[in-house]
């Protein structure tokens, strides 16, 4: 028998800095509503889709710095969106600013969390892959500032039980990083979920930043196939508050094939029909790690006399 998940990409178009958290979370609900009207029993949200992307800019004041994290999940503002999820009976994947006391010091995380169609929260990912700077740098527009604002996830690529599926998280820059799906292909997920506030001058290299679209579905499409994976990804896009950020959310299939994709640059919901048995299929198959990964192999290639090591880094 087939495991069907009806899942949804809930695109957003830009936040603006002046826009409150309950204004923010409106939109949520107004969008997990027009999901669960065309079927859809889980919805993935953006990154950090509580606030605007803050770290474009300098924050020196502690107070309006914490302003953008969340103390608590659900707090009281984003409570109406769990109360939202349990009554229309959807699940939901959303990445927010997270703070937090631990080890007697404040700690910063870009965080995402997986909440089941009761409203309860049953998996929780720190972002591992950090860009951008400490330090503002000089001649741009934009800051990006995520190395300041965040400390690199600490809680390792998970995965969770959920929706009847093996369930995975990352955010936004770990898309790119073939480790990040790996991890979890090796325990055998099923569907990844990311959200991501990709701007198109990110490196500051013309000749890099003129392809950001063809790397956004590019390192996607890879990680979906490479691991036999759903890969659902939701962007964060427009012009925000002058910086321009990509779109393209996309549901992929195992096979690497796009089988939905958002068309504008605003608050739009894309569906598709995942079976998650696709991906099983794959995994006995072309990619089946148990019979055709050869770490041993791997290790003996690297470590042969006259092997190149790897550079320092």
């Amino acid at each position: 028998m087939a495991r069907i998940i009806h899942a949804a990409a809930a695109q957003m178009g830009p936040i603006a800095k002046s826009e409150t958290r309950k204004d923010t979370v409106r939109r949520l609900i107004a969008m997990m509503r027009e999901a669960k009207g065309r079927g859809a029993e889980l919805v993935v949200f953006t990154e950090l889709a509580l606030t605007t992307f803050f770290p474009r800019w300098l924050i020196e004041d502690e107070a309006e710095l914490d302003s953008y994290y969340e103390k608590e999940m659900p707090g009281p503002e984003t409570q109406p969106l769990f109360d939202e999820a349990k009554k229309l009976g959807v699940g939901f994947y959303v990445s927010y600013a997270e703070l937090v006391q631990e080890g007697g010091r404040k700690r910063r995380f870009n965080t995402s969390i997986l909440v089941d169609r009761s409203g309860n929260i049953i998996g929780k990912y720190r972002k591992v892959h950090l860009p951008g700077h400490v330090e503002p740098q000089p001649g741009r527009t934009h800051q990006h500032l995520e190395k300041r604002y965040f400390e690199p996830g600490d809680l390792g690529f998970p995965v969770f039980r959920g929706f009847g599926g093996v369930m995975g998280m990352c955010i936004c820059n770990d898309r790119r990083w073939p480790e990040t799906y790996r991890v979890m292909g090796l325990q055998g997920v099923e569907m990844v979920m990311l959200g991501y506030n990709t701007p198109y001058d990110h490196t500051g290299h013309k000749d890099i930043d003129s392809l950001t679209q063809f790397h956004n579905h590019l390192s996607m499409q890879a990680g979906a196939y490479q691991n036999s994976t759903w890969v659902i990804g939701t962007a964060k896009c427009g012009v925000e508050e002058g910086s321009n950020m990509v779109g393209q959310s996309a549901i992929i299939a195992p096979s690497g094939e796009i089988v939905a994709q958002a068309v504008s640059l605003d608050d739009e919901i894309i569906t598709a029909r995942c079976d998650l048995d696709l991906g099983k299929r794959y995994r006995e198959t072309i990619f089946n790690f148990a019979k055709h990964r050869e770490p041993e192999t791997y290790r003996l290639i690297v470590e042969r006399k006259g092997a190149v090591p790897p550079p320092e880094v």
